[in-house]
């Protein structure tokens, strides 16, 4: 563009209509005519009722050209002067033409027809019915997966299920260990205010010990696995499922369950119990800081109550408590990640999935396996 020649233009009577000649660059910032002075010049010539552009001597334009154009269109639309724009370059029409386009207004559309109460029952039922079929089918692939791992076939690499164990395991001790103690401590505090009321303070020993060591030891674990492994899990293959990565591996005759899914699950599965034991010892000593620092009670006085209160039944409930929150923990973030979409929000979403499938399936289990305890008396 030629900064040298400033913009200009000129109008001249062409029978009932005045032609605009626009001649050198038109630059937004530099100056350029007002878009009132052409309107003025229209309206003094008589018994002009349109405009047309001649744009043969137009050297250069950017936006400016279209901001005193426009501005030009909305004052002759005032004054009742038609406008014809053939004579512009094509770029400067199509732009004219999206910046006139009028936006849909809100509540145009007719909203179509309310589906009926029934029919919305019967689709919720049906994907639930889908969602059920295909966690069933992941289920039945892992089992494969886990006996082809018992004939020593699977396909996976052993250095991955290491890390993996290691993420599990020692990386998670500390938050375990604080979310434990606190827990520990926050149930010795609440039995010891409605305890000492009787004079019963020593059961606090018993209190925290069997319900760390049967349920709150395991329960805590695996909500903190959950929100930490689980959604890490459901991140990292949702990621793969959005770089077409699990597809490479289909592509390859790879199933992605066994490459993918099965050390993951394994190594949660194999260090939860660990876990759970961690979070048994630190919530009990939760409890001792309690007993021992408010309620006077003597250290060999709680260790004695605890050891006697807590039994091996307790303990091994506890485990398995553990073992099955993290098969669902694996899994839930492993079919999760796997069902992903192909889009950044969708893996977003996928983990928020995976840890509330988590949350509500180690709820569901631990009340299936409560009420299953109390039947079977133990």
């Amino acid at each position: 563009m030629d900064d040298r020649t400033p913009a200009s233009f000129e109008a001249a009577r062409e029978r009932d209509r005045v032609l605009v000649r626009l001649s050198g660059t038109w630059k937004l910032g530099a100056p350029t005519p007002a878009p009132g002075e052409l309107v003025e010049r229209l309206a003094a010539a008589p018994g002009a009722s349109a405009m047309a552009f001649d744009a043969s001597a137009l050297t250069g334009w950017d936006s400016g050209l279209l901001v005193f154009l426009r501005a030009a269109f909305e004052r002759c639309a005032a004054a009742g002067i038609a406008v014809d724009g053939s004579g512009l370059p094509e770029g400067v029409r199509r732009l004219l033409a999206l910046a006139a386009a009028v936006p849909e207004q809100k509540g145009a559309r007719t909203a179509g027809p309310r589906t009926p109460f029934l029919a919305r029952v019967g689709e919720s039922a049906a994907a639930w019915a889908a969602a059920c079929a295909d966690w069933l089918d992941y289920i039945g692939q892992l089992a494969v997966a886990c006996a082809r791992l018992a004939r020593g076939a699977a396909r996976f690499r052993r250095a991955d299920l290491l890390l993996f164990l290691e993420d599990c395991g020692a990386r998670s001790l500390g938050i375990v260990a604080l979310i434990s103690f606190l827990v520990g401590l926050i149930l010795a505090f609440v039995g010891a205010i409605q305890l000492k009321a009787f004079g019963a303070q020593i059961y606090v020993a018993d209190m925290v010990g069997i319900g760390m060591v049967r349920v709150m030891g395991a329960i805590m674990a695996g909500i903190v696995m959950t929100g930490r492994t689980g959604a890490a899990y459901a991140a990292q293959l949702g990621t793969m499922q959005v770089n077409e990565e699990v597809d490479a591996l289909k592509t390859l005759g790879i199933s992605p369950v066994e490459y993918l899914v099965t050390p993951r699950v394994l190594a949660i599965t194999l260090m939860m119990p660990l876990l759970c034991l961690y979070a048994d010892l630190v919530g009990i000593l939760g409890g001792f800081v309690v007993g021992v620092g408010m309620l006077d009670i003597g250290v060999l006085e709680y260790l004695h109550e605890t050891q006697a209160a807590i039994s091996l039944t307790n303990v091994w409930i506890g485990l398995f408590h553990s073992v099955v929150f993290g098969i669902l923990i694996g899994l839930a973030g492993c079919v999760r990640g796997l069902q992903c979409g192909r889009s950044a929000s969708a893996v977003g979403a996928a983990t928020t999935s995976a840890v509330v499938t988590g949350i509500v399936s180690i709820i569901v289990a631990t009340a299936i396996i409560t009420v299953a305890c109390n039947v079977l008396g133990i």
